[in-house]
């Protein structure tokens, strides 16, 4: 039943039908080279060796952004390290565009970091800053100084900082799986449990204030959505409809959630208003509708059909009138996320004539359509709050993982997480 359950929630039925389509670009690389930078390791003034290298995670940031490729540790060996001892020709003669140097003080019992950032090819310094916190805030510290060094670079504001949710599955035997709901960085480092079940939880998702997220639960033998706070873990179960209540999604101002229930014969898409507890029912048609997003307007839903008789995209206005579809390429897409900027659309796609599914971004002004991965049977793309990097849900050796791509397809990597199979990822928004 379960499996059945989330074969619906997520649109996954393909009906017969056929899309005119045409084949989509397809990129396997990113078209042009990141601009190399070199990330100098910090130079540390206390007497015990540090439990996390700033350096090393300041260069993976920047890498993983598939704008910026890290000169290798190796080729930095002897030359100058320290702000005041900066020699351009060496850093030019490495092949460096850009240099990030900076040192770890003790202070009173805290961490003071300084850094600088320099234009190799300008020679020229662009920006100095500081952060200071304990030891366990390393790889925080780490994250701010690669968020305003990216921002100082590009103009986008960095999301380095930022967590994920996604929940994972380890199975102990026939009847006793373990299901548990983390949190993490970004880059999956430090998770940590904030839900464990006997029975599976989908679809978790934060709320704009990042204080909140909401998921389904099957504790009770069926699909409910929850709202639960991270810092205190209070819970307030939000449906409890016959059928199907799944794939909860905020608004962007945090005091409304879309949802699909099935109360009335098939899935359709509503929305509450968490504060009066009132329902909207959004969609009314014979098909699945399921997977709502919010537009940033907080009045246009995009969501999942198969009302053209595949799985495809389309969005309307909460208050009325007619879907319009949006993806045409393609014989199934699914699962949609918008950029920042809602430029682009993210989702879960597959090319006509072939049977694995792939995360594709649609641009929406140009209609032209790119594949971002290169695996198969993907699912749950989510993406950073600035645009430039998502991860999704796919298999690798029989087990569920999660991958990274920049969305200039420069870069694809594994998210290291916890034993068992990892699925449902989800991208938090900007954290003050």
């Amino acid at each position: 039943m379960n499996t059945l359950i989330r074969i619906v929630l997520l649109g996954l039925a393909l009906v017969v039908g056929s899309v005119q389509a045409a084949d989509p670009l397809v990129i396997s690389h990113g078209a042009d080279r990141a601009t190399p930078i070199a990330v100098v390791p910090f130079g540390w003034q206390g007497g015990t060796v540090l439990p996390e290298d700033m350096a090393t995670i300041i260069g993976n940031d920047l890498r993983n952004s598939g704008y910026f490729e890290p000169i290798p540790r190796q080729n930095m060996i002897s030359l100058p390290t320290q702000a005041s001892e900066v020699i351009y020709r060496d850093w030019k003669a490495l092949g460096a565009q850009y240099l990030l140097v900076g040192s770890i003080v003790p202070a009173g019992g805290r961490l003071q970091v300084q850094f600088a950032l320099f234009n190799v090819a300008t020679e020229q310094q662009v920006m100095t800053g500081s952060v200071s916190g304990t030891t366990d805030q390393l790889r925080d510290m780490a994250h701010y100084v690669s968020d305003q060094s990216f921002q100082k670079l590009t103009g986008i504001k960095g999301a380095f900082s930022t967590r994920l949710l996604y929940v994972t599955a380890e199975r102990f035997s026939v009847n006793n799986t373990r299901y548990t709901l983390q949190r993490s960085d970004y880059d999956g480092a430090r998770a940590v449990t904030l839900l464990q079940s006997r029975e599976p939880i989908l679809s978790p998702r934060y709320a704009p204030d990042g204080r909140r997220i909401a998921y389904v639960s099957f504790e009770q033998r069926r699909p409910r959505i929850f709202i639960q706070h991270i810092d205190t873990g209070r819970r307030e179960q939000i449906t409890n409809f016959e059928g199907l209540n799944g794939a909860p999604a905020f608004s962007p101002d945090g005091n409304r959630l879309a949802f699909v229930l099935s109360k009335d014969g098939n899935p359709e898409i509503y929305v509450m208003d968490l504060g009066s507890k009132q329902m909207q029912r959004v969609t009314n048609h014979f098909s699945i509708d399921t997977e709502p997003f919010w537009g940033a307007d907080g009045q246009t839903l995009y969501f999942t059909s198969d009302r053209a008789g595949r799985p495809q995209i389309y969005k309307t206005r909460i208050g009325g009138g007619e879907p319009q579809r949006v993806s045409f390429v393609g014989n199934y897409n699914a699962n949609p996320k918008l950029s920042a900027d809602e430029k682009t659309l993210v989702m879960i796609h597959r090319q006509d004539g072939y049977t694995n599914f792939k995360v594709a971004a649609q641009d929406l002004e140009r209609g032209n359509l790119r594949i971002l991965s290169e695996t198969s049977l993907d699912d749950s793309p989510t993406v950073a709050p600035n645009g430039t990097m998502l991860i999704y849900a796919t298999r690798q050796q029989g087990r569920g993982v999660l991958m990274l791509v920049s969305t200039n397809g420069r870069v694809r990597l594994p998210i290291p997480t916890a034993q068992g199979d990892v699925r449902e990822p989800s991208w938090s928004p900007y954290l003050n």
